[in-house]
């Protein structure tokens, strides 16, 4: 079925007399509204080739100069997990991660040509860590930093985390949106929007 009668059948499923009554405007609206619902069925429906062509993108970034931090910008398995994951054992929506496996060109291009950043945070976390062979539990000083900008039509916050005081700079997140301030652990400094371990 071509893509337009599918889109013009999603928005017929809502209520066609709502349509016709709706002004040459309004209705190119409606329609193009069920042409987004459309290409975002489409995503969920190739989410496993788009995540491995998103994988496959990310492990060949590696490193990325940042003059903002005046040193590289690590693009390790955390940052992609992360993507996936909002917190270790909760999957982010589906739809949610495929928007931010599109914007990762922009977030590299963001991290690329960002001379300071607009927001930072520092809060403590715990991190399962190994000590001779034996796993325990150890509370690291962590660091976020948010680049914000608008990159080819998108607005966009790139989050860049540090743990511990040895711990290398490593992209952390991209974020299409977040919400407000809101209590979280121990933090001691912070100008950050939005909750950044999970955003």
């Amino acid at each position: 079925m071509p893509y337009g009668t599918s889109a013009i059948k999603l928005i017929v499923l809502v209520r066609m007399d709502d349509i016709m009554s709706l002004t040459p405007v309004r209705c190119c609206l409606a329609l193009e509204c069920g042409r987004a619902k459309l290409y975002a069925m489409e995503d969920l429906s190739n989410y496993e080739k788009l995540k491995e062509d998103a994988l496959k993108f990310y492990n060949e970034i590696g490193r990325v100069h940042s003059p903002a931090f005046g040193q590289e910008i690590q693009f390790d398995a955390e940052g992609f997990n992360h993507i996936v994951f909002k917190s270790p054992r909760t999957e982010r929506e589906r739809s949610s991660q495929i928007a931010r496996f599109k914007l990762l060109p922009r977030a590299v291009k963001l991290i690329k040509d960002s001379t300071t950043y607009q927001e930072y945070e520092e809060t403590l976390k715990e991190f399962e860590v190994k000590s001779f062979k034996k796993k325990k539990w150890k509370t690291l000083l962590v660091k976020y930093w948010g680049i914000i900008a608008i990159v080819d039509g998108r607005k966009i916050k790139v989050i860049i985390r540090k743990k511990g005081d040895n711990g290398m700079l490593h992209f952390w997140s991209i974020v299409p949106g977040w919400v407000t301030n809101k209590f979280r652990d121990t933090k001691f400094t912070t100008t950050m929007k939005g909750d950044p371990e999970e955003d």
